[in-house]
């Protein structure tokens, strides 16, 4: 068997399992200490928890915090109708062109169809949001904006 980053594993008895049996004598391989070396503060039973620095003011404590990150607020990828000039007329549009065509990296969270710029095609555009002017401009060259 060749090594390869698809067949790699560790060593044979390298591993515990989750459940493995710490402080159970020397022949167990994790006798004595039990893992946690000689003596000290980290070695003994109600050892500080994570994160504490011996009273020090901790770091998550001292660096400053800023701003706000909304969980609520999603990422939607704008193109403007100018940008869908470069597909022939009567094409149907969708994220997976827009990708192919480089018009957009990713579909993030949603990608909407806004108004600015010049347009002359008739397209088919599916795509998951439209701004009122954007649909307003498709629709009035024969084209259809529908929603996905």
């Amino acid at each position: 068997m060749s090594l390869e980053l698809s067949n790699l594993r560790p060593a044979a008895g390298t591993k515990h399992s989750g459940n493995f049996r710490r402080g159970r004598g020397h022949g167990s391989g994790n006798g004595k200490t039990a893992g946690k070396g000689h003596k000290g503060q980290k070695a003994r039973s109600g050892a500080p928890r994570i994160g504490f620095e011996g009273g020090q003011m901790p770091l998550y404590r001292r660096i400053p915090k800023r701003g706000f990150k909304c969980r609520n607020s999603k990422d939607i990828v704008a193109v403007n109708l100018s940008a869908l000039e470069v597909f022939e007329d009567g094409a149907t549009v969708d994220v997976e062109t827009l990708i192919a065509r480089g018009i957009i990296k990713k579909r993030r969270d949603g990608v909407k169809i806004l108004g600015d710029g010049d347009f002359t095609k008739k397209l088919t555009v599916k795509v998951d949001a439209f701004s009122a002017s954007a649909k307003e401009k498709i629709e009035a060259l024969g084209g259809t904006a529908e929603v996905v």
